[in-house]
């Protein structure tokens, strides 16, 4: 792992300068021509894309992936493992269930007019889970739970296929035991094109959502407006404010390893108030990441800041992914925190939690889009709907006021299309 000592320049600076420092090495990406051929070529240009980018040792002939190699994929999971997906189902819902506003608001206004708001589900979301060389059942559940709970009746999943042409059983089973109606072997950009747009055998969708890599960002940036999208996640992100209890060094080291596993892409940064406790994480980190050869050479910054008040300060400024508060006195103030993704409050509170089984949601903010989202939820896959109900009375009352704006900006008509609710 990379270390690096940043010096403590205030809050924004700060974590401008770590921001800058972790996308130094970012690839350049660009699916434009990814794009035109989907839209060009359909199915034929998905199984050309999925042969070149995923199933390298054999050409796929079909993109959709039969139900019942799906159920199949449930039924032959090790008995363990299928609870403590369950485990995960239920919490995830209960959660998601908590989100969901399904009672309209009616606010009945001075002039005798009611405007009412509603939500209503899409019908039909296009949900990405990574795969290929690794499996992420776990990220099909973050998806499909809050999407059933959302009321969506079609939910469709994409996840790249490994180089035999065929999606992980892990992923298929997720699949089946969250009801989703459609599995799709194709993946990156490809698949998100063509769950916006649609091919002769995938029907388009109104929302996408779920992780993935550089190219599944972009294009979902691509289709953005098209249609909906939950955010534009990109690689995992962690920033901690350890303690000094025995041990806690440690554990800070397992909390920054396990994200690193995700790639050397990602931001991870430890913040203290003691620089002797940010040396005692690096070191433990060097220590856990020479047995563990899966955590890579991500980037870790150590900052060592004035006071608590300060760090949490910068986290806001920072906007990171996932907030350890493992300081028990950063715990209490939690309350300050704004923007991150999801905190994780106390000594126990490891990210590993919430990436599996809390029922908080895994698919958070990255890249400082915690200023302005949030985690993936049921509010995702729902859109609101406004309706006003105008008596005759009302209409009186208003329509002089809309004749007066509307001459002002230049539409004389909308005034008259307002007053002529007035004559007898």
């Amino acid at each position: 792992m990379r270390v690096r000592r940043f010096e403590w320049e205030g809050a924004t600076a700060t974590a401008a300068a770590i921001r800058n420092w972790t996308v130094e090495s970012a690839p350049e990406v660009d699916v434009s021509a990814i794009e035109r051929e989907v839209r060009a070529g359909g199915d034929g240009a998905l199984l050309r894309l999925t042969a070149r980018f995923d199933a390298t040792e054999s050409t796929p002939t079909s993109l959709r992936v039969e139900p019942g190699e799906v159920e199949a994929a449930l039924e032959g999971l090790d008995p363990g493992l299928r609870e403590s997906l369950e485990l995960a189902v239920v919490n995830v819902r209960a959660v998601a269930e908590a989100q969901v506003d399904s009672v309209p608001r009616t606010v009945e206004l001075a002039q005798g007019q009611g405007v009412t708001v509603r939500e209503v589900p899409v019908a039909a979301a296009g949900l990405y889970a990574p795969g290929g060389r690794a499996a992420y059942p776990s990220s099909v559940l973050m998806g499909a739970v809050p999407a059933r709970v959302a009321g969506v009746e079609r939910l469709a999943l994409a996840s790249p296929p490994a180089p035999d042409g065929k999606i992980n059983p892990l992923v298929l089973a997720a699949a089946a035991l969250c009801g989703v109606d459609e599995v799709y072997a194709m993946g990156g950009a490809q698949a998100v094109f063509a769950l916006a747009y649609g091919t002769e055998s995938v029907a388009p969708v109104e929302v996408i959502a779920g992780p993935g890599n550089s190219w599944v960002r972009e294009a979902k940036r691509a289709v953005s407006g098209t249609v909906g999208i939950d955010s534009l996640a990109g690689p995992s992100e962690l920033m901690a404010i350890p303690g000094s209890h025995d041990g806690d060094a440690e554990w800070a080291a397992l909390d920054f390893c396990a994200q690193a596993e995700h790639g050397a892409e990602g931001s991870l940064v430890a913040v203290s108030t003691e620089q002797a406790v940010l040396d005692g994480v690096a070191a433990a980190i060097e220590q856990v990441a020479a047995d563990r050869p899966g955590v890579g050479d991500a980037p870790l910054a150590t900052v060592q800041v004035p006071d608590l008040d300060d760090a949490i300060d910068f986290a806001n400024a920072f906007a990171p992914e996932h907030l350890e508060l493992l300081d028990e006195n950063a715990a209490l103030l939690v309350d300050r925190v704004t923007t991150a993704g999801c905190v994780f409050v106390g000594r126990y509170g490891a990210t590993a939690f919430g990436d599996y089984v809390a029922g908080s949601n895994h698919v958070l903010p990255t890249g400082g889009a915690g200023r302005f989202s949030g985690p993936l939820g049921p509010h995702i896959f729902r859109r609101k709907i406004s309706t006003v109900k105008v008596p005759a009375e009302a209409a009186a009352k208003l329509a002089p006021h809309v004749d007066t704006i509307a001459r002002a900006e230049g539409f004389p008509v909308h005034g008259e299309s307002a007053m002529i609710r007035t004559e007898p």
